[in-house]
């Protein structure tokens, strides 16, 4: 098992290397212009203060993460208000007093609270993180196909990695796996566009070929 588990890590880890090693190949055939831009473009805090896109894409940015607080919490106190509530039900079923019965449910409800808080939060960071780069790509240059398969990648890196961090070191692997894999997801997600603008461009190449090699035939056969 532990074999099998340590050849799919490595399987993995080699074709990281391939597609970076394709990628890099592709960049350098289609040039820097046709290639991805936010492979070395970033958005900083500094672009906030351009008294243009970037300022608006900042307050955008914090109302959007202000309207996801207020919807977690909203969801938070109605996942604990329901289970207090279950858990007084069941305990006056049981025949404990109120004050018992009580005590028991906002132990419970404090519970669920935790789990909802903490299952939101996940999910808020991987749609943030997966937006952002959508954005940064497009601030610096790239195309929506660019951003979107970006973001992509960063979403699906973001779960994965905390989704291994947290069965292996808990809720702080969680939080590291999450920053590490949207890393990780967003840059794969660059190479996997690279190599595809590489490929499309190779296919133009020997449609091209083709369709002088059939001009140059018909020219022949006039003659």
């Amino acid at each position: 098992m532990i074999f099998k588990k340590n050849s799919i890590e490595l399987l993995f880890l080699a074709s990281i290397i391939l597609l970076s090693i394709a990628a890099e190949k592709c960049r350098l055939l289609v040039g820097e212009e046709n290639s991805s831009k936010s492979w070395t473009g970033k958005f900083t805090v500094f672009n906030c203060f351009d008294v243009g896109t970037g300022t608006i894409a900042c307050v955008v940015k914090e109302v959007v993460r202000i309207y996801l607080h207020y919807i977690r919490a909203v969801h938070v106190r109605k996942v604990r208000a329901e289970a207090e509530t279950k858990a007084l039900n069941e305990g006056f079923s049981q025949g404990l007093s109120y004050g018992d019965a009580s005590k028991r449910a906002c132990e419970k409800g404090d519970a669920a609270a935790r789990r909802a808080y903490l299952q939101s939060k996940h999910i808020m960071g991987h749609l943030i993180a997966s937006g952002w780069d959508v954005f940064e790509t497009l601030y610096v240059g790239g195309t929506i196909t660019e951003g979107l398969i970006r973001g992509s990648g960063t979403l699906l890196g973001s779960h994965a990695g905390g989704y291994i961090g947290e069965q292996r070191f808990g809720w702080i692997g969680s939080l590291v796996g999450s920053h590490m894999g949207s890393w990780v997801g967003g840059r794969i997600g660059l190479m996997a566009y690279d190599v595809g603008n590489g490929v499309q461009y190779l296919l133009q190449l020997v449609g091209k070929e083709h369709s002088s090699n059939g001009s140059s035939s018909s020219k022949g056969s006039l003659l």
